[in-house]
Formats: C-alpha cells, sequence, structure tokens
C-alpha cells in the first residue's frame, strides 16, 4: 500500500445537505456524535495502511482545515511519510477557474500527485459511511491487472437512477457506464447480479450495479484520461462512460454496509441506524478496524435521574431529569429537566458555558447553549450551538415536508425538521 496515493473529494456546495453545510464543507458536518463525516475514509485509509492522504475541498473548508489538522498528524516527529493534507481550490495563472468537478477538482493538482512515486490513485468521496479495507481493492485492481477498478454494489430499481450504473461481462469487466439514467436508459442497464455471487432472489431485488465512487486507478491512466480530455470535468458523467470501450475497467462488489449520506433524509437516517438494536447495520466498535477522530479531552457524560434508551451519547454531556430515545446526542450538549428527545439528532456544542453564565441567561430572559426545560423534540436534527428555550415543541405535526424558515432559525427537509447552528428557538415556540 507504500505504492498508493489517496485523493480524497471533498465535494461541491453540499446544497443536498443545507442548512448543515452553511457553515461548514460537506466532509465537516458532525456524525455519529463525535465523528465528522471526513473522518470515515480517512480512518478507512489508516486501517488499510494507506497513509498518504489529500484532502481536495472548495466550500467553507475552515471547520475541515482545523479538524484534520489537529486530529491526524501522521508525520508525528517527522519519522513517517505519512501526511493527510487539505488541497482547497486555489485560481493560478495556468487554471483561473475554481473545481468545476469530481474529474477537474483532481486535474487541478494533477502535477502534484505526478510527483509521487506511486502506481495506483485511490480516489474516494467524502460523504459515505462505510468500512471497507481498501488493501483488498487495490490487490482486485493489480490481479486483474485493471486500468481502473470500480467499487460496486447492487442496488435496487428504486433507487437505481441516484446512481452511476454499470454493465460487466462475465470476466467482471465493465461493459458500459451510465451517470444516474432514467427510463429507458436505466432499464438497459439491469444485469444479471448473480455473476457477483447473489442468490437468484436477491438478484431480483438487486437487478442493478452501482458505482460507490471509490475508484483505484493507474497512475499513468489517469494523467491520460485528464489531460488528453480537459473538457472532461466529472468522472460518473464524464471520463467513465468512454473509458469503458478503451481501457480495462473492472468492477470489485464491495458486499458490507455502505450509504451515500449526501442528503438530509439520508444523513438523519443513516446516524438514528447506528442506535438499533441488537446490531446496527454500521457499527463504530470494531476494535479491528477503528474509526479515528480528533481527541477532546472531555469529561464524561452525566446523567442525573434521566431515562435514556437507544441512544448514543457523545462526551461531556449533562443529561437532567429527562427521556431520549432512539437519538444521538452529541458533544457538550445540556438536556434540561421535563425534556422528550424521540429519533432526534443533538449535534451538540462546541464550547461550555459555565454555570454562572447560565444562571446569567436565566436572569436577563435569554436563552443559554443546549435545550431548555420542558421541550418536546420528534424527528429532527440540532445542529451544533444551538440555544433552544423552555416549554418549546419541534413535533412537525402539520407533517409539513418541506419549509424555509431560516429566519426564525430552521428548515424542514424531507419532513425532518432541521434547527440551524447557533440558532436560538424562544421559550414557548411550536415547530
Amino acid at each position: 500500500m507504500k505504492r498508493v496515493l489517496a485523493i480524497i473529494l471533498g465535494g461541491g456546495a453540499g446544497t443536498r445537505l443545507y442548512p448543515l453545510t452553511k457553515l461548514r464543507a460537506k466532509p465537516a458536518v458532525p456524525l455519529g456524535a463525535k465523528y465528522r463525516l471526513i473522518d470515515i475514509p480517512i480512518s478507512n485509509c489508516i486501517n488499510s495502511e494507506i497513509h498518504r492522504i489529500y484532502v481536495l475541498t472548495q466550500f467553507n473548508s475552515a471547520s475541515l482545515n482545523r479538524h484534520l489538522a489537529r486530529t491526524y498528524a501522521l508525520a508525528g516527529a517527522g519519522f513517517s511519510p505519512g501526511f493527510v493534507e487539505v488541497l482547497a481550490a486555489q485560481q493560478t495563472p495556468d487554471s483561473p477557474s475554481w473545481f468545476e468537478g469530481t474529474a477537474d477538482a483532481v486535474r487541478k493538482y494533477l502535477r502534484l500527485f505526478a510527483d509521487w512515486d506511486v502506481d495506483e490513485y485511490l480516489i474516494l468521496a467524502g460523504d459515505h459511511l462505510y468500512r471497507m479495507n481498501y488493501a483488498d481493492f487495490v490487490q482486485r485492481h493489480r490481479e486483474t491487472k485493471a486500468d481502473i477498478t470500480l467499487a460496486v454494489v447492487p442496488v435496487a430499481e428504486r433507487r437505481a437512477s441516484d446512481f452511476g450504473l454499470l454493465r460487466i461481462d462475465h470476466q467482471g469487466r465493465v461493459r458500459g457506464f451510465s451517470e444516474k439514467p432514467t427510463g429507458k436508459a436505466l432499464h438497459a442497464m439491469q444485469v444479471d447480479t448473480t455473476l457477483f455471487g447473489l442468490s437468484a432472489e436477491q438478484a431480483q431485488a438487486a437487478p442493478y450495479i452501482a458505482s460507490m465512487g471509490i475508484y483505484v486507478f493507474a497512475k499513468q491512466v489517469l494523467h491520460d484520461l485528464l489531460t488528453q480530455e480537459p473538457t472532461h470535468t466529472d468522472f460518473g458523467k464524464d471520463v467513465l462512460p468512454p473509458a469503458t470501450s478503451a481501457y480495462n475497467v473492472q468492477a470489485y462488489l464491495f458486499q458490507d454496509y455502505w450509504e451515500d449520506i449526501g442528503t438530509i433524509e439520508a444523513f438523519y437516517h443513516a446516524n438514528l441506524a447506528l442506535t438499533e438494536q441488537p446490531v446496527p447495520p454500521f457499527s463504530f466498535y470494531d476494535e479491528q478496524a477503528p474509526i479515528y477522530t480528533r481527541s477532546r479531552y472531555l469529561p464524561p457524560t452525566k446523567l442525573l435521574e434521566a431515562y435514556v434508551s437507544e441512544s448514543m451519547l457523545g462526551e461531556g454531556c449533562i443529561l437532567k431529569e429527562c427521556t431520549v430515545k432512539r437519538s444521538v446526542i452529541g458533544l457538550r450538549s445540556r438536556i434540561d429537566t421535563g425534556c422528550v428527545i424521540e429519533q432526534t439528532l443533538v449535534m451538540g456544542a462546541d464550547y461550555y458555558e459555565s454555570p454562572s453564565q447560565r444562571v446569567d441567561h436565566l436572569e436577563q430572559g435569554t436563552i443559554p447553549l443546549g435545550v431548555g426545560a420542558h421541550t418536546t423534540i420528534h424527528k429532527a436534527i440540532v445542529d451544533k450551538n444551538a440555544r433552544i428555550g423552555r416549554h418549546v415543541r419541534i413535533v412537525n405535526d402539520a407533517h409539513v415536508q418541506e419549509a424555509d424558515q431560516e429566519d426564525l432559525g430552521f428548515v424542514i427537509r424531507n419532513g425532518i425538521v432541521v434547527v440551524l447552528k447557533n440558532a436560538t428557538i424562544p421559550d414557548g415556540m411550536v415547530i
């Protein structure tokens, strides 16, 4: 794996994850009470013994840069060649524009990547939840003498048009690639997934092969593809479809849990799935392949007469005489007396308020950090540093599917209420 360079695509503006991406890059969005999305691909790289990692980013990258700098000092005292480095979009005399797509982002730093004496580039996405040993992926690429290898998963028809789809032959070679097809083009991409070892029943339920957006490129092949066609800006739309006929493109079947969490709905359900019993679809409790994140040295979470079931709690929380069911409660969260939190993702806070500061807030009629007394929250995402008053009800009784109320501190996406970062929800408000 020392012959592999990893390139993580930080994503664009993250419009599908808005407003969680209003003040941060998509890979910096908090996940699972204490992690961030970017921790997933970086941890997979480290566990696969791939220690040279670039992260390409363009939008709102300050918090992402800070997280990576504080978390992944792989070089240590200078004895290790490993690194995790952010490459932000930049304008140069040769290239005055910003990143225009996934392939264009890689192209703009191609000279830097070329300086590394490696055999393959591993290209990853920054907004997926999964655990993969990339060494197996790269080994498959080498064994088949492939020019390009795509990680793929079988998918059902209802989700197929959300992905790039592949046609394959009996040897696993990719013979066609179509990015997010619909209608007749979609049905034309159906394949017999028993070729990958699925049972007849499984193949009938999942008759499509979808690209995970994870690729291994032979070094020279990637350079040729990106330099010969400078107008090709996206891997899925532009680069891969013609490459399937000109190069040996192979498919690598991934058979474990994988979720693209690029939308509010997918992000919400992926977080709540972490609380499932007895075994969640994705677990952070794997000593053989841990997910790393920043060490914060926070105190333990304190529960004061609180009832908590099927939930995850980050460090440094204080929950007092409240009820929390099937929820994910992030770092430094404060949940006060009489609160009921159900099926909710509370991201916590970036800092503490002292007891005297909290008393001052209450005496002055302002709202301290956290969730105030006798508040009910159901099926919602509460972003960091939110101040939610007392006797608030965030329940969406009217079952509104979409609403934009940023001036009031919240939006609704797919029926899920999202309280904005740093928002203040006044006492008694009903959403």
